[in-house]
């Protein structure tokens, strides 16, 4: 995954109403190896990835790469959120900008935590990079998504097949945060 750039990485926990954005931790795996063998989650990403192999290859430790935070929810984490620059896929006029990514167990949707926890990491990029647009990629299936998408300031910027399907293409303005 390619990280952000000058940015220093972990950053600080990052505290919202209800959440706490954080590097990965060991605690995580149980959530994470729930998360990736999900059929829900992996609906409009290929599919689940097979529990056995998440169970047998998953490092005990997790890999904390730069722009990936876990959603912690009560103490235990509740989904994903990852910031990184794109890098050769969809479409060519989102090359090299902030790419935001986003994945939350099913139990926990319909809640407000994916809203809460991407508004609160694009506020911290924000701070991080000043003026910096950040890109979005969903199936256009994906319903839910694209409303996340659109209350997040997200506007469509284009179509394009991959993956056996059609995606969209998001593209939110730079925000400058108050000085």
């Amino acid at each position: 995954m390619a990280g952000l750039g000058p940015v220093a990485w972990p950053p600080e926990p990052i505290r919202t109403e209800r959440l706490v954005l954080r590097a990965p931790e060991p605690r995580d795996r149980a959530a994470l190896i729930e998360l990736l063998a999900s059929s829900e989650v992996g609906t409009y990403l290929g599919g689940p990835q097979p529990r056995d192999e998440l169970e047998r290859e998953m490092p005990e430790v997790p890999e904390r790469p730069s722009g990936l935070f876990s959603v912690d929810l009560d103490g235990a984490m509740i989904g994903q959120i990852i910031l990184r620059r794109v890098e050769g896929h969809g479409d060519p006029a989102a090359a090299g900008k902030a790419e935001l990514g986003y994945l939350f167990l099913p139990e926990t949707w319909g809640f407000g935590y994916a809203a809460e926890a991407c508004a609160a990491a694009l506020g911290w990029l924000a701070g991080e990079l000043p003026g910096e647009p950040v890109v979005l990629f969903t199936q256009t299936a994906n319903a839910r998504s694209l409303r996340l998408a659109a209350k997040l300031g997200f506007t469509e910027a284009g179509r394009f097949e991959a993956y056996g399907a059609k995606q969209w293409f998001g593209l939110r303005p730079p925000v400058t945060p108050p000085a």
